[in-house]
């Protein structure tokens, strides 16, 4: 046994120790040390930087908190940056894990094989035809990161695709020349942002460098030090290693288009420099995969999928929860218990239009709207503000009016009736000559000629009368005007109430048709305003003369004027200089006087009555409006023509004693009159139904109402008998708990459909839900004899059992829908891969929410390039599935009729469909009740997405004139001949009416209904179906 020193070491054990500690000391020290020189550095515990700022969590202005891979990236060897989270997503995410749970971050850890040949160039994603200026906007994007348009490569970080309505992607890594401090910068028009990892993940990517966060933030090309956030940190990098980064840039429709990223080595002096090929390479090669294949497309803190949007107010209201989207999944009540509950009836109504001759396309004619209770917020009230056309008005009123004519302003004590008849008569009759549009207004009816001066008009009134002068001043006469001196032109924007000629003009959009003038064209005119001393408007016996449309217009447009270089002042005599009464009157010059001739018949077109001597007696100065030409503005404003030599002589000396007297007495004269604003002014209104004044036609004009809404009143008359024959027939089995639903279709012959949806509390049960039809058959009314196909005759009507002889309840016959029909989707596709995958995504989740294997999914594919459409549908977690391959183009006709003839239940019923929709959880419920066998077919209308819009921020309109979404039986699609396949062979457009058209000879009713939080995404045709660009790059349609 070997010798060992035991006493030593125990003697010596603080020595061993101590040296055990400083050699754990060196020992960090060189790790440390080593990993600041490769980019990385030990955590410090308390999180402070170098520069000693607290590296707290930083949370973005939505509340979202910093990914924790970010923060365990940092390097100590710089102050941390401020770390930024991509916007939340919607809430119909691509891929959703399960309901009302938000999906983990799917960050990318693990990167693919690097090869040297992917030097020189990066990776560049492209996503078009997407609105808005920020990079938020862009993460909005329903495909975005994974399914682009386009996929392709740059060779240097500087982009300028010299496109519209875009965002780019381009990510990669980054090759240091040398080891150093690096400081990046990126410029672009309009945001963008750059992200920098500290190594090769793209887990750990971070925000160094943005331009703006809000889309109105952009740069010049080159111009890397506009804002503050441009430019980042220094980084301290390697030659030895590669750094991934990513671009993310977003381009609105304006301005010149470009994104760069600059760098220099932190030295004074250096100017950026774009990165050139040399120094960045591939992340992956794209080249040899299809358009589903998005495993190898890297997710970063940047652009990951995951996440939602906080939960904010919607600003829709049909955002908002509503009972109707997920009564479904109560259970319901047996329709066999509820088949005695009401005696029977035939159902036929009257606007059927069975063999009933109809012209091509005028099928939207016979289609009625039905009516809803209670509100399901289908009106989109928040697209109001650019259209208006739920009212009746027409917006060139709206634009003009508003809504004044439903206030009644309150008179105040001592006004006459006078003031309300001709604020009645101000809407009721509108006279041509008040609604003359001045050159800015006039771009509508810019062919209409100026109206010449009635000369009866100008002969109704008496001349003004001469105005008294000061004494010494001797009065000039009155100049007669010359016929080439009166104007042919009005441009006022006053309402004159002066008595009209005896033949008013036809009113056309509100302004007279004017004759086109054959005289010369006058000059322009425009309005001067000056000042006037010594006019007072004359108060009549009744009191202050009234302004036109008094109380209606709190502010109108004011008129334009031109200001003079000095207030007129009133004649003197030749040779001395004189006070200068304040009842002295100007006298115009010939042209002036002219002028003012014509109009001496309109004192009220000015605003004022005709002046007379008592009024000018008054010191006070009013501002009165001429008419001249602006040959006349230039000029100085002088008492007559032989005074214009002395008015300029003296004019120095005028304006130094106006401009001394304004000093002196405070408060100088002349000055411009404020609009004087009422803030007390009240007025009395009356509660408005604007659902009244709609009917249940088609509306085609208007696309943002929503469905007719029920009167409450007649929705709980109906249940409330519905109730009582319920209770009567089961003992009290049923308490009502709410009316969740309550459609109706009207017909005033024979009577009105209503579809009952109601949540019932059973006794000794559950809830339970109640969807019947019901029929509100008038007294008397017949159904022409027999059924509709002959089969069930209409029992004798029975003598009514209510003595008042109300409309009595009864079950409509053969109008039952069933629970556990099959709902075939077809749907025909070609080379819309990210469509695809996001339409199978939203049937996985559909069916993963509802639990309803009850469908089935058809697709038809015109031989699609960009994806393997089978193997896609295998993968999808489906219940049930038929895949169609056609060869030759795409033909939507054609590929709806070859998925309908694969169906070969004739009882099921098939769902024409689009590939770009977003389905609501309750669409196959809804599809099922709307939908019965040699009754009913379904129409939904669905709301087509703006450019930039999604889900879970809808802004656009209802497609009121598209038939395309169809839903109706087999048996009744084969009854009525199928698609059109051969006037549509290479052409859409049209086939869905012209589909209509026959559903509705055959004798079948069309529902048509907005349901709730069903959208067409936005997309346009650019690269659909195959169709590519002029250089071949690698581009899925949209």
């Amino acid at each position: 046994m070997p010798w060992f020193p035991v006493k030593k070491i125990r003697k010596q054990i603080k020595l061993l120790l101590l040296l055990v500690l400083v050699t754990c000391a060196a020992w960090l020290t060189y790790v440390h040390l080593s990993l600041v020189r490769q980019g990385r550095a030990l955590r410090q515990r308390l999180g402070y930087g170098r520069d000693g700022e607290k590296l707290s969590g930083v949370t973005e202005g939505r509340g979202v908190r910093a990914a924790l891979s970010t923060q365990r990236a940092e390097d100590s060897s710089e102050s941390r940056e401020e770390e930024q989270v991509p916007e939340g997503r919607d809430p119909n995410m691509l891929f959703p894990v399960g309901v009302g749970k938000p999906p983990p971050l799917n960050l990318t850890h693990q990167v693919p094989p690097w090869w040297e040949e992917y030097k020189g160039q990066v990776n560049l994603h492209v996503f078009e035809d997407w609105c808005g200026g920020a990079v938020g906007h862009l993460r909005r994007n329903l495909h975005f990161p994974l399914f682009p348009h386009t996929r392709t490569t740059v060779k240097k970080l500087a982009v300028s695709p010299k496109w519209k309505n875009y965002g780019l992607r381009i990510f990669g890594f980054i090759h240091p020349a040398r080891d150093g401090d690096v400081q990046f910068s990126v410029a672009s028009d309009d945001n963008s942002e750059f992200w920098l990892s500290p190594n090769e993940s793209p887990a750990g990517a971070q925000l160094v460098a943005f331009v703006g966060k809000t889309g109105s933030e952009w740069t010049a090309p080159g111009e890397f030090t506009k804002f503050s956030s441009q430019v980042s940190k220094p980084k301290r990098l390697m030659a030895s290693r590669r750094y991934y980064f990513e671009l993310l840039h977003k381009q609105d429709d304006r301005g010149s288009d470009h994104v760069e990223v600059g760098w220099r080595a932190f030295l004074p002096g250096l100017k950026f420099e774009v990165i050139g090929s040399a120094h960045i390479s591939l992340y992956t090669d794209e080249s040899s995969l299809k358009m589903d294949h998005v495993a190898h497309v890297p997710q970063s803190p940047a652009s990951h999928v995951g996440g939602r949007l906080p939960q904010e107010e919607p600003r829709a209201d049909m955002l908002r929860p509503d009972p109707r989207d997920t009564f479904f999944l109560t259970p319901r009540v047996e329709p066999s218990s509820l088949e005695n509950v009401l005696e029977p009836c035939a159902y036929a109504p009257t606007y059927v239009v069975k063999d009933f001759p109809i012209a091509r396309y005028q099928g939207l004619q016979f289609v009625y709207l039905s009516f809803v209770y209670p509100n399901d917020h289908t009106r989109l009230t928040h697209m109001e503000t650019e259209n208006k056309c739920f009212y009746r008005e027409s917006p060139l009123y709206l634009e003009r009016f508003g809504f004044y004519k439903y206030m009644k302003m309150d008179r105040e004590e001592g006004e006459e009736d006078e003031e309300e008849e001709v604020q009645r008569r101000a809407f009721l009759f509108l006279n041509p000559d008040d609604f003359l549009d001045d050159e800015e207004e006039g771009e509508l009816l810019d062919s209409l000629e100026p109206t010449e001066a009635s000369p009866l008009q100008s002969r109704r009134h008496l001349p003004l009368p001469a105005a008294p002068t000061a004494p010494g001043a001797t009065p000039a006469p009155p100049v007669p005007p010359s016929p080439g001196d009166l104007p042919t032109t009005r441009r006022s924007r006053a309402l004159s109430w002066a008595a009209r000629a005896a033949r008013p003009l036809p009113l056309f959009l509100g302004r007279a048709l004017r004759p086109r003038a054959a005289a010369q064209q006058q000059p322009p005119k425009v309005y001067v305003t000056r000042v006037r001393p010594g006019l007072r408007a004359p108060l009549g016996p009744r009191g202050p003369p009234w302004p036109p449309f008094p109380g209606v217009f709190l502010r109108p447009r004011p008129l334009p004027r031109v200001q003079l270089r000095a207030p007129p002042r009133p004649p003197r005599s030749r040779g001395r200089r004189t006070g200068g009464s304040p009842g002295a009157e100007l006298r115009p010059p010939a042209r002036a006087q002219a002028t003012q001739g014509s109009l001496e018949g309109q004192p009220r077109l000015l605003g004022l009555p005709a002046p007379t001597a008592a009024a000018n007696l008054s010191s006070e100065a009013q501002p009165v409006t001429s008419f001249l030409s602006l040959s006349q503005v230039s000029r100085a404003q002088l008492p007559a023509a032989g005074d214009e030599e002395e008015a300029d002589d003296d004019d120095d000396g005028a304006r130094g004693e106006d401009e001394d007297s304004e000093e002196a007495a405070g408060a100088p004269r002349g000055r411009w009159r404020e609009d004087a604003i009422d803030w007390q002014r009240t007025f009395s209104v009356g509660a408005v139904d604007f659902e009244q004044l709609r009917s249940d036609w088609n509306d085609l004009r208007c696309n943002v109402s929503g469905n007719l809404q029920l009167p409450e009143a007649e929705a709980v008359d109906v249940v409330a008998q519905y109730m009582e024959r319920l209770n009567a027939r089961h003992g009290g089995r049923y308490a009502l708990l709410r009316i969740v639903n309550v459609e109706k279709r009207r017909d005033s012959a024979r009577g009105s459909r209503f579809l009952l949806e109601l949540e019932l509390q059973e006794r000794g049960g559950g809830r339970r839900r109640l969807s019947e039809y019901v029929f509100l058959r008038l007294p008397g009314a017949h159904a022409g004899g027999a059924d509709a196909d002959g089969e069930s005759p209409e029992p004798a009507p029975a003598a009514p059992t209510r003595p008042d002889g109300r409309p009595e309840l009864c079950r409509p016959l053969r109008l039952a829908w069933r629970q556990d029909v099959m709902v075939h989707f077809i749907v025909p596709v070609k080379n819309q891969a990210r469509w695809v995958a996001q339409f199978l995504a939203d049937m996985a989740a559909l069916h993963a929410r509802t639990g309803d294997s009850h469908f089935s999914i058809t697709l038809v594919d015109f031989e699609s390039e960009d994806m393997d459409v089978e193997q896609a549908l295998r993968s999808a977690r489906l219940p049930r599935y038929q895949y169609l391959r056609r060869t030759g183009n795409f033909e939507r006709s054609a590929g709806l009729q070859a998925g309908v003839d694969a169906v070969e239940d004739a009882s099921s019923i098939v769902f024409l469909c689009d590939l770009h929709i977003h389905f609501p959880p309750n669409i196959l419920d809804g599809i099922r009740k709307h939908c019965v066998e040699g009754k009913l077919a379904f129409a939904p209308v669905v709301m087509r997405l703006g450019c930039g819009s999604s889900p879970g921020d809808p802004h656009g309109y209802w497609e009121v004139n598209g038939f395309g979404l169809f839903g109706i039986y087999k048996s009744d699609f084969d009854r009525v001949g199928g698609m059109n396949t051969e006037e549509f062979r290479d052409q859409w457009g049209g086939e869905d009416w012209e589909l209509l058209d026959r559903v509705l000879q055959a004798g079948l009713e069309v529902e048509r209904l907005r349901v709730r939080n069903f959208y067409h995404h936005y997309h346009s045709k650019r690269g659909m179906w195959g169709a590519r660009g002029r250089k071949g790059s690698r581009t899925e349609g949209s």
